[in-house]
C-alpha cells in the first residue's frame, strides 16, 4: 500500500508565504493593484454553474461571479465558464442584458481574492489547470501576469475585452494561439 503525503493546497501555501518571507528577510512586492478587489457574494454549497453544472463552492480558488441589478448572483467554477455565459446571455440568461450587470469578479491566482473581472489580466495555455481543464487564469497586475506567464509556461496574455467566443472554443480544444 502506497502512503503518499497530501500536498498542501495553493491557498495554504500562499497564506504561509508572507511569514516565510519575513523569516528570511524578504519583503513582498507591493504594487498598485490594477484590478481592485470587489465585494461580491460567495457561492453557497447548492449554487451550480449555469454553464457546466459544477458547484463553484467546491472550487473557491477559481470562483467567478456576476451580480445582477436585482441582487441575483450567478457563480461559475472558473473564468472560462464566466466568459462563455457572457458571450451567450440569450442562452444562459434569457431576458437579461449586459447593462443589468452591476458587478463581475474573478478569483485572482496569487492573492485568491475576487477582483474586478474587467480590469483583470488573463493568461491562457499555462501548465495550471482549473476545474474544467484549460483555463483563463486571472491576475490582478501586469507584473504578476508577466511573471505567471513566464513561470507557468503561459502562451498568451489577454485583457477582458480580448476574450472572444472563438478564444473560448479554442481553449476547450487546447489551442492557445
Amino acid at each position: 500500500m502506497c502512503n503518499h503525503a497530501k500536498r498542501p493546497s495553493r491557498r495554504a501555501l500562499l497564506t504561509s508565504l508572507p511569514a516565510a518571507a519575513l523569516m528570511v528577510g524578504l519583503v513582498p512586492r507591493i504594487g498598485r493593484a490594477d484590478a481592485p478587489p470587489v465585494d461580491l457574494p460567495a457561492p453557497g454549497p447548492r449554487d451550480a454553474c449555469p454553464v457546466c453544472g459544477m458547484f463553484p463552492a467546491k472550487y473557491p480558488d477559481w470562483v467567478a461571479t456576476i451580480l445582477w441589478n436585482d441582487g441575483e448572483a450567478v457563480h461559475f467554477d472558473g473564468a472560462k465558464d464566466f466568459f462563455k455565459y457572457l458571450a451567450d446571455l440569450e442562452k444562459y440568461a434569457p431576458g437579461r442584458t449586459r447593462d443589468q450587470i452591476v458587478g463581475m469578479g474573478v478569483t485572482e491566482y496569487y492573492g485568491l481574492a475576487r477582483i474586478d473581472a474587467q480590469l483583470a489580466l488573463f493568461v491562457i495555455g499555462s501548465d495550471v489547470y482549473g476545474p474544467m481543464g484549460h483555463e483563463l487564469v486571472p491576475l490582478a497586475t501586469e507584473p504578476d501576469a508577466v511573471d505567471y506567464k513566464r513561470d507557468h509556461a503561459g502562451k498568451r496574455l489577454m485583457r477582458f475585452d480580448e476574450v472572444t467566443a472563438d478564444t473560448l472554443a479554442a481553449l476547450d480544444k487546447g489551442q492557445f494561439e
